[in-house]
């Protein structure tokens, strides 16, 4: 399945997800809809009137255990996982429609989106596509934390992670312009230690949290194994890695290094750069450039004019 890189594309007809939401416990049926070129992704609750919240940074709640999105006191939470298979395998333009206020965690992963848009088909359209070109440092550290975005051709990622045992220190390096994300990201799960799971649950957290949905690691290792990868935990982080930065309400044309960031940080990072307009421009992709789905070859661009603030 091969279509033009430099176009917009959204998925080709209704898909329709159920599940419970990992944090909340709560059932929710989700259904994604094509959207005209230019509109992004925009979730909506149809529980509420059909109210709208778009998938771009202003729109950020305070995130912790997940990325969460609020505009007029309405909550859409836990998109991470969504958006980052959106952005992974090349749909600009799509409507998410849900009846709770949490999307479904389905099996941990970006997975089962990976394999609806392609069972489904993604839809080229007749607008050109823009990226974010980063055009210099932005950084976001916290005590020995850290995350930063740099120029440079492509959309690279280098994460770092340091959990205690039986997880200790990885670090993977992602190369999104030669790598298919929905081979080498998008199975990777969600994770959690059997130790935590009474003091999350009493602050109200991972209510729908099961070995059917994520990894659960004991003192020897994980109890529902086996990994999809040996590296699976990092992987993992860059998945939600990708979804976080999706809320820059286009795909990044640049580097990213990570050191034990998390959502919070990764959006702090979107904010920062979206605020300071000398940092970043957008930019066409150009019309040579060939590219399969899940794969988006990056090269050379041509730089718009005059382009309006995004995500701030």
């Amino acid at each position: 399945m091969v279509s033009p890189a430099h176009l917009e594309q959204t998925i080709a007809g209704p898909l329709e997800f159920a599940g419970v939401g990992l944090h909340s416990g709560a059932p929710v049926t989700m259904r994604l809809l094509p959207a005209p070129a230019g509109s992004g992704i925009v979730f909506r609750r149809t529980d509420l009137d059909n109210f709208e919240i778009p998938a771009i940074g202003r729109n950020v709640a305070k995130v912790s255990y997940a990325t969460s999105l609020m505009r007029q006191g309405v909550l859409i939470s836990t998109t991470e996982h969504l958006l980052s298979a959106l952005i992974g395998m090349g749909v600009d333009n799509a409507i998410v429609e849900l009846d709770n206020l949490e999307l479904p965690i389905l099996d941990g992963s970006a997975l089962p989106y990976v394999e609806a848009f392609l069972r489904g088909g993604i839809r080229v359209q007749r607008r050109r596509r823009e990226t974010i070109r980063v055009l210099r440092p932005v950084e976001v550290r916290e005590g020995e934390k850290f995350i930063g975005v740099y120029p440079g051709s492509g959309y690279k990622i280098l994460y770092t992670i340091d959990f205690p045992a039986p997880i200790g220190r990885q670090s993977t390096c992602v190369d999104l312009a030669a790598e298919t994300y929905g081979a080498a990201i998008a199975p990777a799960r969600t994770f959690g230690y059997k130790a935590d799971e009474k003091r999350l649950r009493d602050m109200g957290l991972i209510r729908g949290a099961g070995p059917q949905n994520a990894i659960i690691l004991g003192a020897r290792g994980p109890e529902n194994g086996p990994l999809r990868f040996d590296d699976e935990y990092v992987r993992h982080k860059v998945l939600d890695l990708i979804g976080d930065l999706a809320l820059a309400g286009r795909r990044i044309e640049g580097h990213v290094v990570a050191e034990r960031a998390g959502h919070a940080m990764h959006t702090a990072l979107v904010s920062r750069l979206m605020k300071d307009r000398s940092a970043w421009e957008l930019a066409h992709v150009p019309v040579a450039a060939p590219a399969a789905v899940g794969i988006d070859l990056v090269g050379s661009r041509e730089v718009l004019g005059s382009p309006a603030l995004m995500g701030v």
